[in-house]
């Protein structure tokens, strides 16, 4: 009891009392020396740091420590351990480990009250979240922008880590490995977001969470068309809502692009007002259908890491979005704070946080890169190649998948080695795919609309069906999905 009135003033912040639970801080501690078993149901959920009594948060500490060393876990080898540890007299020494275990009868409800003992830590951190936004707001040295993806991290963060990930039996993991290949049959190879384009679909399976794809090519290929392409085939044909950071390009001018591709007419046309009837009548058809769509785009100028950060997380949350696009990544702003650095530290920078972006949200991203000169000045085909990437090597470190686009018929290659035309030809190449295969796929493309169509590829699905992240949790029987508890 003396520790409670110790502590009574430290439970107050902005003129009210810190949320905490006590009473179950004692319940958990003293289950936790009754049942050698109960620390198995809490230790994922609750840490040291969730206990708001410092004495509660020293005698978990010896409590997993004795845990941690194969060795008993009972009032008397706890009480040693904290002897040994010069902690028994902050925590109220032997009378108070005693009554402890006098508060509990048996380890029943441990789970549930673990869980509102996180609960408790999680709307204290909200409270000091809240304190350092509030002074950062009072800071005119600091940059706003920075300080409010910083928070928007950590709140972020929050939520994603309120419990540590546990640990699969092997076992359990065949059961998932087996699901997934069950998943991949019933959607004929499709696991990941599919982009409508067979030949690239083959080869992915669909776009798969938490990687990043570089999509790179010399100006003029049609990266931008093809980017274009996976988006709004995703959001229409398989409503997978997605989000397009358009870089170089306005907003409006990529729903020309849309439009175009999609009814078929010169792009060049429609900006010039130079459309007949027909071509009219498959526009408004065209616009139309868009209206449904749930494509987004975002044609902020050199947006900065921590702001397209920022932005990707919201859309996930509020619009659901399943697959993000940056057109392109060399006219990102890299720089972060007053840090120096020269301009190939700063698209290192980028393609690793949009790496750590692409595994934060689970969500593929494509990102599209410029190649260097140096495929010009090559002779023979000028296929491009990874040395080839500009400014960073480590972007081809960073990336999942790395695939350049060549269309031969641009460098007035009308022939392959084959004798086969090559008009209307182009190749995707998969120079980098550390989870498939490399090579060379086969696309169409029209330049007249700058759209991009399956050229000679099996069919991957003839019905295109609604994109649904595959769910491997029913092959784990130790997650729970009680509705009774806080979480």
């Amino acid at each position: 009891m003396t520790q409670l009135k110790k502590e009574t003033v430290e439970a107050y912040a902005f003129g009210k009392v810190q949320p905490q639970a006590v009473l179950l801080e004692e319940a958990v501690l003293g289950a936790l020396m009754l049942d050698r078993n109960a620390l198995g149901l809490v230790d994922n959920v609750i840490s040291p740091e969730s206990f708001y009594l410092d004495a509660h948060k020293h005698i978990y500490e010896a409590i997993t420590s004795l845990a941690e060393a194969s060795c008993p876990v009972d009032l008397l080898t706890v009480t040693d351990k904290l002897e040994k540890m010069g902690k028994l007299e902050a925590v109220g020494g032997g009378y108070y480990m005693v009554e402890l275990t006098n508060r509990v009868a048996s380890a029943a409800n441990i789970e549930h009250h673990a869980r509102i003992i996180k609960q408790k830590q999680i709307q204290r951190q909200l409270i000091e979240i809240g304190s350092r936004a509030q002074a950062a707001g009072y800071d005119d040295t600091q940059d706003v922008f920075e300080q409010l993806e910083k928070v928007e991290a950590e709140v972020y963060g929050l939520g994603q880590n309120s419990f540590s990930k546990p640990s699969f039996s092997i076992g359990q993991l065949s059961i998932e490995a087996l699901n997934a290949a069950d998943a991949a049959m019933s959607k004929k190879g499709l696991t990941g977001v599919p982009c409508g384009l067979n030949s690239i679909d083959s080869q992915t399976g669909g776009f798969q969470q938490s990687d990043l794809i570089i999509l790179a090519a010399r100006p003029g290929m049609g990266k931008t068309a093809l980017a274009i392409s996976i988006s709004i085939n995703a959001a229409e044909m398989y409503e997978a809502p997605t989000l397009f950071f358009s870089l170089e390009m306005s907003s409006v001018q990529i729903a020309q692009r849309v439009v175009a591709q999609r009814a078929g007419i010169n792009v060049q046309s429609m900006r010039t007002g130079k459309i007949d009837g027909d071509g009219l009548r498959r526009m408004g058809e065209s616009v139309e259908n868009m209206q449904s769509v749930k494509m987004y785009v975002d044609d902020t100028p050199a947006i900065t890491l921590s702001a397209l950060r920022s932005k990707s997380r919201k859309a996930v949350a509020k619009q659901g979005v399943k697959m993000i696009l940056v057109d392109y990544l060399q006219l990102m702003d890299g720089r972060t704070g007053d840090k120096g650095g020269n301009r190939e530290q700063e698209i290192g920078t980028i393609s690793r946080g949009l790496k750590a972006l692409a595994k934060e949200l689970n969500v593929p991203v494509i990102a599209l890169s410029q190649l260097s000169r140096k495929v010009e000045d090559r002779g023979g085909s000028k296929r491009p190649m990874l040395s080839d990437l500009r400014e960073s090597g480590s972007i081809e470190q960073d990336a999942d998948a790395v695939v350049f686009l060549y269309r031969p018929e641009y460098y007035g290659i009308t022939e392959d080695e084959h004798g086969a035309s090559t008009k209307a030809v182009c190749e995707a190449i998969f120079a980098k795919h550390r989870n498939g295969a490399c090579g060379a796929v086969v696309l169409g493309f029209k330049d007249e609309s700058a759209s991009f169509f399956n050229i000679d590829e099996p069919q991957i699905s003839a019905q295109p069906q609604k994109y649904e992240p595959v769910d491997y949790s029913a092959a784990r029987p130790d997650i729970r999905n009680d509705e009774d508890t806080p979480f």
